[in-house]
């Protein structure tokens, strides 16, 4: 009876080869299948597989093509990568994948990865949460073919203003840019980050009234962020409130 090896969905990353986990590098040397979703991860990240693998790209596939190459290669006894742009659990559609795996028994596990808006705010050198700023990162996306539940509208998490990265929504910029500017402000900075960490990198700041028309003039279409938040006028203007943790009044149980 052959060996079964439990599948494995990874991230990888936000497409830097170097930004997968270790975890994540290790299971794809070690893979005898990778079957990767092309239309976002590049195919650099898969320099960490060996030169006989069998890598898959998926961009053209539907949920039954996937499910079949896995459970095939499964079932041969090969060692199996699903991997996945970013993090897996973020817009990374596994839990269908999981679900047809556990009607076939199949077992898996996960590897988390780093996903966009991380390598945004390393990219920009920024925190997100800053003491009397900002306390909330919200990652979100605008409703499109794709809908999202009521109570999450971008209007109603955008009311709360504060830092926010949103995926998945560039093509729908005109409806973007208006909420936010409703929201935030018209002279609030927003960010672009497209293809962050990647060759062709571009982070691109604007005031939110300018942020339509730097889109179009870029010609920015996908694969990018949309970041919003007051961390990014303190980024310009310098910080007022520092944190606890380090002022050298604060005592706490490790620092008298």
């Amino acid at each position: 009876m052959k060996t079964r090896y439990p599948v494995i969905f990874a991230g990888a990353g936000p497409g830097d080869p170097e930004l997968i986990t270790v975890k994540g590098q290790r299971a794809l040397m070690e893979a005898d299948l990778v079957i990767y979703a092309g239309s976002l991860v590049p195919e650099a990240v898969l320099k960490w597989a060996k030169p006989e693998t069998r890598t898959l790209n998926s961009a053209s596939m539907h949920l039954e093509e996937i499910i079949e190459k896995i459970e095939k290669g499964y079932n041969q006894g090969n060692r199996v990568v699903r991997l996945h742009t970013g993090d897996p659990s973020l817009y990374g559609a596994i839990f269908e994948q999981m679900e047809e795996l556990n009607k076939r028994y199949i077992s898996y596990t996960i590897i988390p990865g780093v996903t966009a808006a991380f390598a945004a705010a390393a990219s920009m050198g920024i925190e997100y949460t800053l003491p009397e700023v900002s306390q909330t990162l919200i990652l979100t996306r605008m409703a499109g073919r794709t809908p999202v539940p009521e109570a999450e509208a971008l209007e109603s998490l955008a009311a709360h203003q504060t830092s926010m990265a949103i995926y998945l929504s560039i093509t729908l910029i005109d409806k973007v840019a208006e909420i936010l500017k409703k929201a935030y402000g018209k002279d609030s900075i927003c960010a672009v980050a497209f293809r962050v960490s990647q060759p062709e990198e571009k982070i691109l700041f604007t005031r939110l009234d300018g942020l339509k028309d730097l889109i179009k003039k870029e010609n920015i279409t996908h694969q990018a962020l949309i970041i919003v938040g007051k961390v990014l006028d303190v980024r310009q203007n310098g910080i007022k409130y520092k944190s606890k943790l380090y002022d050298k009044n604060f005592v706490h149980g490790f620092r008298e």
